[in-house]
């Protein structure tokens, strides 16, 4: 059996090139890759997944029903928590150390032979990005999976995933993300998310901005093949907070799906619920109502880690990673609704890459009212905001100098967080760790949550 230092060694290999942050906007070295490793992409029908939020949700979601159907599945999301054999998942759960491994070892001397000719043209060589896809590609051809349920990395039209054609092309809310890559607006934004739509496919869209709209819109036309929006063809008809989420009531596509129990919190988790349903159905053809019974077994077994999770009570930690300014939105909109906390102590903490000023006016536009006291922090990553750095940009878009707490590690934030949480012996105190994924991800392993 393989050991831990194995998968570790493994990911120290990926971490010695371009990092997450440096993906290439390029497909080509994919298909070769693909090519010579016997076309693991095309051995399994894909339903892909896109968007700015929502994603890993509602990939999720999919899988899970799909699970319940009897299909055996594989998922490729990113990031990963707490190890990176999380992003590539067989029936729900992470890939065994042994397959990682093994299949790594299998294609490392195909991969060494792309490098080789990227290098030889001038290009970098493959990317950490790049590698761990066609890993997952690998992977779940080897199994072999009924169905991968793949979730882009970046975009969508250059993403390392594309070189998988998705039987339904699932384009989760787009907002202002990343913007320095993919554009200023919903609408460029969006044209980089088409490119996943692909001829022969089928077009599944949560509500979006109007020019975001009209983009996909226009591909799906170009592309012919048929489409559906919610708000349009499907969407959710009703919820209401439930004992460990809420009850939603869906009208699909196909059918309508009254009083099913989503275990996530947030009216955020019931659309992207929604938009679960109509790929499912599209996936199924999208003329024939889904099972309710197995669609509400699909549901109960779904999870979300880092969203909206609790991961401790007395007092209630919540970890969310809400990593962009309609993220922070959602998350606040959802606390309101699924809990009832007398006091919130919200520990922040921002990668570089993102728009610290603008998550931070949500943070207080959504959250300033009722929340005394802020925390700012930081993740290991070498590209989080310093903590002193979010907290002085905090005084000065008006939080209050007596308001804002720096703690540069962690574990100290956490500490002080709930000390605040507790103040005055509240019972009903509770802390938010939020912001970057890396963040949460470090919240998480420090709160004893290991499995995701």
């Amino acid at each position: 059996m393989t050991d831990e230092f194995s998968v570790e060694s493994v990911y120290a290999e990926l971490l010695g090139r371009a990092p997450e942050n440096k993906m290439e906007p390029r497909l080509a070295p994919l298909f070769r890759a693909m090519d010579v490793l016997g076309e693991p992409n095309k051995a399994y029908p894909i339903i892909h997944v896109t968007g700015t939020n929502g994603k890993t949700s509602t990939a999720r979601m999919i899988e899970s029903v799909l699970r319940s159907y009897g299909l055996s599945t594989g998922r490729y999301t990113s990031p990963h928590l707490s190890k990176v054999t999380e992003r590539i998942s067989i029936d729900g759960h992470p890939v065994s150390d042994e397959t990682f491994v093994r299949i790594w070892d299998e294609i490392r001397p195909y991969l060494e032979m792309v490098d080789a000719e990227l290098v030889a043209d001038g290009e970098p060589r493959l990317t950490y990005f790049e590698c761990l896809t066609i890993l997952g590609f690998a992977v779940f051809a080897d199994q072999p999976v009924n169905v991968a349920v793949i979730e882009v990395g970046l975009g969508g039209i250059t993403d390392a995933t594309n070189v998988g054609d998705g039987q339904v092309s699932v384009i989760t809310p787009i907002s202002l993300d990343h913007t320095e890559l993919l554009g200023d607006t919903t609408g460029d934004i969006a044209l980089e998310k088409a490119g996943i739509i692909k001829p022969g496919g089928y077009l599944i869209s949560a509500a979006q901005p109007l020019d975001a709209a009209q983009v996909l819109l226009e591909k799906a036309r170009e592309t012919d093949v048929p489409f559906r929006f919610e708000g349009v063809e499907f969407g959710v008809e009703d919820l209401t907070v439930a004992v460990g989420g809420q009850m939603v009531t869906v009208q699909g596509i196909a059918g309508r799906y009254p009083d099913l129990l989503v275990p996530l919190h947030g009216a955020h988790q019931a659309q992207n619920a929604a938009v679960a349903i109509a790929a499912l159905e599209a996936f199924f053809g999208g003329e024939k109502e889904l099972d309710f019974e197995l669609l509400q077994e699909g549901f109960a077994a779904v999870t979300s880690p880092g969203r909206l999770e609790v991961v401790r009570t007395a007092p209630t930690i919540v970890v969310d990673a809400a990593h962009n300014p309609d993220g922070i939105k959602a998350t606040a909109a959802a606390l309101h609704e699924a809990f009832t906390f007398t006091r919130l102590v919200p520990v922040i903490g921002v990668l570089k890459e993102k728009d610290a000023e603008e998550i931070l006016r949500q943070l207080k536009e959504s959250l300033g009212g009722e929340v005394e006291e802020f925390c700012f922090t930081q993740s290991n990553s070498p590209r989080a905001v310093p903590a002193a750095d979010l907290a002085e940009l905090a005084i000065e878009m008006g939080f209050g100098e007596d308001n804002v707490h720096v703690e540069e590690k962690l574990d100290d934030a956490i500490e002080w967080a709930v000390a605040r949480a507790e103040a005055n012996d509240d019972l009903s105190g509770a802390v938010l760790v939020t912001g970057s994924i890396t963040l949460v991800a470090e919240a998480r392993i420090l709160l004893g949550k290991t499995e995701a």
